[in-house]
């Protein structure tokens, strides 16, 4: 493979890498970054089986029941039997899951905002350029 390609690469991913840790560690809420994950998850899909949400987590089964208990406990999600299939337990976001995944995501946009908002005019025209790149660049085909 090129050169140039590699570090690129290897730069590209390391950036969006660090910004993502950056961006877990600017919503410092009371959420683990998998408990997110699964929250965003159901918001996205109405109701999924534990099965379903383990297997969008890439989890064993077992290893997301405690993290979905956790949630549920804390009243962000809730956990039903499945009509057609009572051996199968559906999960679905509670309104105060909804109110929680927004602030996370609240909190993150405040990081991202507060970093903006220190760069010039031409930086942030660049940074708006460089969302679109990476936009398209992760557009499915």
């Amino acid at each position: 493979m090129d050169n140039e390609l590699t570090d690129i690469a290897v730069r590209l991913r390391r950036s969006v890498a660090r910004l993502n840790r950056r961006l877990r560690l600017s919503a410092t809420g009371s959420l683990s970054a998998p408990q997110v994950s699964i929250l965003a998850l159901l918001e996205k899909n109405e109701s999924l089986t534990l099965g379903e949400l383990a297997a969008l987590e890439q989890m064993r089964p077992p290893s997301i029941t405690p993290l979905v208990r956790g949630l549920e406990a804390a009243g962000l999600l809730s956990c039903v039997k499945d009509e057609t299939d009572r051996r199968a337990t559906r999960v679905r976001l509670s309104e105060r899951g909804r109110l929680e995944l927004d602030a996370d995501r609240q909190r993150r946009n405040e990081f991202l905002e507060r970093r903006l908002a220190a760069l010039s005019p031409v930086d942030r025209r660049r940074a708006s350029q460089l969302v679109t790149f990476l936009e398209n660049l992760l557009e499915e085909s």
